[in-house]
């Protein structure tokens, strides 16, 4: 018997997008095993991964249209599913205005698909009104990233730069449980000299393997990073040279800085003065350094004032656009980078252009070839549109996304849902918010289709299809094709990736992230393309020989208008909920690393639940005596917006004063039920990381208002 070929891909999960083969089995099913080519992973691969392939199989996915009927979501072929959204859609514009329809993306989704639909919102519905969950994963990095360079892209440097530099300060990351692969380079790090610090309000895995760990209490991070810049001045640490050289703002940020003595700042924070101290001599004795921030200190309603803190601290050290120093941002999700820069974003069109540029949006309507004042402004950011859905939105498409899981205020996200006119999800499983919907159309996923993704590195990478999909899959491309198509825009959503491709080359060409010198091609030869790659003039149509691609950016100079790095004089200020007699404790939420997002498809996963069964409330042993709590018992968590219920989980790697749980779960145990959604001024990012709950065993009240011994 002839061998079955594998196919060189990508994991579908996190923004690693760890290198993997996959192969058909003769006997049906399906193999993922290592590839060792591929410098971010070099052949490892988290339990995630490696049972990535559990959820092609058609006994856990869709693979047929549902239609609601009679109250029931019943199987229906294609054209009946598809008629039904488009008349629907079609009516409700006709009757209330383009911006009654709403559309809602995933950080999942292939640059292709990204591309397609931000198209599909602004030509064929001419609605205002789309976003993406991209905007819960690193929004507030991504506009402190262009306030201070001019440019965002996660890392501005690989991933194998970072065992060669001198200090790390990973800031809210527990990357041990959440992309497992990539703890090796801070490992490597540590074996090569360098230290790492990790700020955590809890003792991590990651954490475990810090040189110096700082728990602060969480929501506190922007004090703490003003903490450590007024030591850096007052120890007389910064770079003078650099800072008058390269940067502007130094005079008014220094001064917000030196108001933060470090006594206030323990107070504030819990953290020591030893310990700030520790972590300045730590970050600025060496020749090189690094900040990397991820969800902690992002997901706050200050999130992007905290990124711009921690910015400062490399700036004035003179650690940013300097080879083996700067700042970066860990993305969480798939395609969370490649997602928010070609149109699925609010405020956004292809290439990372702003859509109110009147000159971005002349350059990309004439790629799409329409008049540029045909199509809409900005619109509203996720939480505030899942927050009309019901009201000034009446009908939603929404694809690779579960808002009734990973929203904030999750409760009263599911209501808006369930407001709706009309609901239609496409999505690879029968997923919470699927549940909810009048139509779900059952679509091709990672390894059944071919596309391209963009990974925490700025790394374009392709995906290859290695198996065919069940009959009655379609593609999200196919939708997008035949939704317009009914809707009388007959050209322009072809259902061919590469062709798509294509033109989002065009549409990309000459902005902030140029994709416009990268083909299939390139992506196959060379295991990815560093973005911005212009295409070279002098180069084949084919843009096979053309620009080398950026694996390191703002070494000569950053990408504003004057080339210099932009201080931010940013000012300490509390969450936007603070414990009180009532609710006297702060909950924090994350992942467990045998599960993922909002569990859609690691639930499915055998192997996956067996080590990660459901959530749990972590808790530090005073605070269980305290409310008389034991291991395994049922515990209470309320908040202003509602209660979740899950086991203790007793441990003193968590503060007194805080509690934790994962967000993985719907039910009664589902923690965005108490999340706050005060939203970033800037980002417009929810709170997920802090808000002020009480806690008590079972249903007994004792845990009511008790205070909470100070640490």
């Amino acid at each position: 018997m002839e061998p079955i070929a594998s196919t060189p891909t990508h994991c579908p999960y996190c923004a690693l997008q760890c290198g993997m083969n996959v192969t058909p089995l003769p006997q049906g099913g399906v193999e993922v095993t290592e590839r060792t080519d591929f410098p971010v992973n070099r052949g490892a691969l988290c339990g995630k991964g490696r049972t990535a392939a559990e959820v092609l199989s058609p006994a856990v996915r869709l693979t047929s249209p549902l239609v609601r009927s009679g109250g029931r979501l019943v199987e229906a072929g294609w054209d009946e599913a598809l008629d039904r959204i488009a008349e629907r859609l079609g009516n409700t514009r006709e009757e209330y205005g383009a911006d009654a329809l709403g559309v809602f993306g995933g950080g999942g989704l292939t640059n292709e698909k990204a591309y397609a639909l931000g198209k599909f919102a602004r030509v064929v519905l001419g609605t205002s009104q789309i976003d993406y969950n991209g905007r819960f994963c690193m929004s507030s990095a991504a506009a402190a990233g262009t306030k201070a360079f001019g440019l965002d892209r996660g890392l501005p440097f690989p991933l194998e730069d970072i065992p060669k530099t001198g200090c790390v300060i990973l800031v809210g990351s527990n990357l041990a449980e959440t992309m497992p692969p990539s703890l090796r380079f801070f490992s490597e790090l540590r074996e090569n000299g360098g230290t790492l610090i990790v700020v955590d309000p809890r003792r991590t895995r990651t954490a475990e393997q810090a040189d110096l760990h700082l728990a602060p209490r969480p929501g506190t991070d922007l004090a703490l990073a003003l903490g450590l810049l007024h030591l850096v001045v007052a120890e007389e640490r910064t770079d003078e040279e650099y800072i008058r050289e390269r940067t502007t703002g130094w005079e008014q940020a220094r001064a917000v800085a030196m108001a933060h003595w470090p006594e206030q700042v323990e107070r504030i924070t819990g953290v020591s003065v030893p310990q700030l101290r520790e972590a300045v001599r730590l970050f600025c004795e060496p020749e090189s350094a690094m900040v990397l921030t991820a969800r902690g200190p992002e997901q706050q309603s200050k999130g992007t004032d905290t990124v711009g803190a921690w910015i400062n601290l490399c700036l004035a050290t003179g650690r940013a656009g300097r080879p083996l120093s700067g700042y970066g941002c860990l993305t969480g999700q798939g395609n969370g980078q490649g997602g928010r820069e070609h149109g699925q974003k609010a405020d956004q069109l292809p290439g990372y252009r702003k859509l109110d540029d009147p000159a971005a949006r002349a350059h990309v309507a004439g790629v799409w070839g329409v008049d540029p004042d045909a199509l809409p402004g900005p619109g509203r950011s996720a939480y505030e549109l899942l927050d009309a859905l019901g009201t000034d939105i009446r009908a939603l498409l929404l694809m690779g996304s579960n808002p009734v899981v990973s929203a904030p205020h999750a409760a009263h996200v599911e209501e808006r849902l369930e407001s709706l006119d009309f609901l239609a999800v496409c999505d690879v499983v029968r997923s919470e918010t699927a549940e909810l919907a009048d139509v779900v159309l059952p679509v091709t996923q990672w390894a059944e289709e071919t596309g391209t993704t963009t990974s925490l590195e700025g790394r374009v990478l392709l995906r290859r299809q290695a198996v065919t999909p069940p009959p009655g899959v379609r593609s999200d491309l196919y939708v997008l094709h035949e939704l317009a198509a009914r809707l009388g825009v007959e050209k322009g959503f072809p259902t061919d990736a590469e062709e798509v491709f294509q033109e989002l080359r065009r549409a990309s060409a000459g902005g902030p992230a140029d994709y416009s010198g990268i083909s299939y091609g390139r992506l196959a030869e060379e295991n990815g393309v560093f973005w911005p790659c212009p295409q070279n003039a002098d180069a084949d149509p084919e843009g096979e020989v053309a620009h080398p691609g950026t694996p390191r950016l703002f070494l000569d100079r950053f990408a504003t208008p004057d080339g210099r790095a932009r201080f931010a004089p940013v000012t300490h200020r509390p969450t936007a909920e603070e414990p009180d007699a009532e609710y006297p404790l702060l909950l924090t939420t994350g992942r467990v690393v045998s599960q993922y997002q909002s569990g859609a498809q690691t639930r499915r996963v055998t192997e996956l639940n067996a080590a990660a069964p459901g959530p749990f409330v972590e808790l530090h042993p005073r605070l269980a005596s305290r409310i008389g709590a034991a291991e395994g018992d049922p515990v209470t968590v309320t908040s202003r917006r509602g209660r979740a219920t899950a086991p203790a989980r007793i441990t003193s790697a968590i503060r007194p004063d805080t509690v934790f749980m994962p967000f993985h779960w719907p039910g009664e145990g589902r923690a965005n039920t108490l999340t706050n959604p005060a939203l970033d001024p800037t980002s417009r990012m929810p709170e997920f990381k802090s808000c002020a709950v009480r806690v008590e065993v079972g249903d007994d009240q004792r845990g009511l208002g008790l205070p909470v011994p100070r640490l």
